[in-house]
């Protein structure tokens, strides 16, 4: 399967992602949305960092999922402790051939192999104050209907200005 130098307008596939994070994000977000979450890919927060994956769940928590197809991609990567202060819990998801051991075990862990994923590790909570869990919800909100706009556009140029 050839993902690579695929665009897409909205920009949810822009070449930046190998496939074998394109595979981590869909077994993941095929998990999350069985989880009854609402699942975003790509979502800029306020600190300038962008989320791989960020979820809504049905009582308003909010998870972020970083994903790391490789242990060099997770060696190199030193962001990711930023996610912390948008989120509820703070996961990992990553392939079966990469060693679960590198990562921290105060995240949570997720393994995804493109057609579904496991939960190996539950994050533990930290809670968001409420002036935070609001900008970052409204974010979620705004993001989400700009995409759903931007991708009945796109399915239907007939409906353009």
């Amino acid at each position: 399967m050839t993902i690579l130098n695929v665009s897409v307008k909205n920009g949810l596939i822009d070449g930046r992602q190998s496939e074998r994070a394109l595979l981590i994000r869909r077994g993941t977000q095929l998990l999350i949305s069985e989880m009854r979450h609402a699942v975003l890919p790509e979502l800029s927060l306020a600190s300038g960092r962008r989320a791989d994956l960020i979820s809504l769940s049905e009582k308003g928590e909010i998870w972020i999922i970083e994903i790391k197809s490789s242990i060099e991609d997770f060696r190199v990567d030193r962001k990711w402790p930023d996610y912390r202060q948008h989120c509820d819990r703070l996961f990992f998801a990553t392939l079966p051939d990469v060693p679960q051991e590198i990562f921290p075990e105060d995240c949570g862990l997720i393994v995804s192999d493109g057609y579904g994923a496991h939960m190996l590790r539950e994050a533990p909570e930290h809670r968001l104050s409420p002036a935070t869990r609001k900008a970052v919800t409204l974010a979620f909100a705004r993001a989400s209907a700009q995409r759903l706009m931007r991708a009945e556009w796109d399915a239907s140029p007939q409906l353009l200005p």
